[in-house]
């Protein structure tokens, strides 16, 4: 009996001490539907052992794809766009939502593909990945560290605020400023 009893304690310690278990749980903003997540090191990985059936999908802005990099296979479909007008942060938001992003997704992906989705941090990939989800997709995975990974929270680091911690960027991953004109977004526009 002595020996249930602590096991028990320890199944419910780990359950209200998520590093006592070894593992931190994701932000809200960054969980999903599918519950389906991994590092940018462990997409890579996995690309690398079945590039033809794990595709990588890049849902940052077309600006940002181009001008900050990005994974050197992935295609770019973003999940928002940049609007016309530039706001101030206490005007709002001066992104707005891709409302042809499934239906562009649809034309490059089928929903049984494997696709292993990637934005800046994790944010926009969780939501991207939501959207898919809801469309009928099953095998999306939100790449949890984005492209650029993480802030390094040190003021005595000249990093300090910069994203240096993990991400595709920082992981060894390949990535890329070339633009492949067969991965890059075409808006409806051109």
């Amino acid at each position: 009996m002595t020996k249930q009893i602590t096991i028990l304690f320890i199944l419910i310690l780990g359950l209200l001490l998520p590093g006592f278990t070894g593992t931190t749980p994701l932000p809200q903003n960054k969980q999903t539907t599918l519950g389906l997540y991994v590092t940018a090191k462990e997409a890579y990985e996995k690309w690398q052992t079945d590039p033809v059936n794990v595709k990588i999908l890049d849902v940052r802005t077309p600006e940002e794809y181009a001008w900050i990099g990005h994974p050197a296979m992935a295609h770019n479909v973003p999940f928002m766009l940049f609007k016309e007008k530039w706001y101030t942060q206490a005007e709002g938001t001066s992104m707005m939502k891709n409302a042809d992003f499934v239906s562009q997704v649809k034309k490059k992906f089928k929903a049984t593909d494997t696709l292993f989705l990637i934005c800046r941090s994790g944010g926009r990939s969780a939501m991207a990945v939501n959207a898919l989800a809801q469309e009928g997709f099953k095998n999306a995975y939100s790449i949890t560290d984005g492209f650029e990974g993480e802030e390094v929270k040190d003021e005595n680091s000249y990093f300090n605020g910069k994203r240096m911690m993990n991400g595709w960027k920082n992981s060894g991953a390949p990535w890329t400023y070339e633009l492949n004109p067969e991965l890059v977004f075409r808006s409806v526009l051109q």
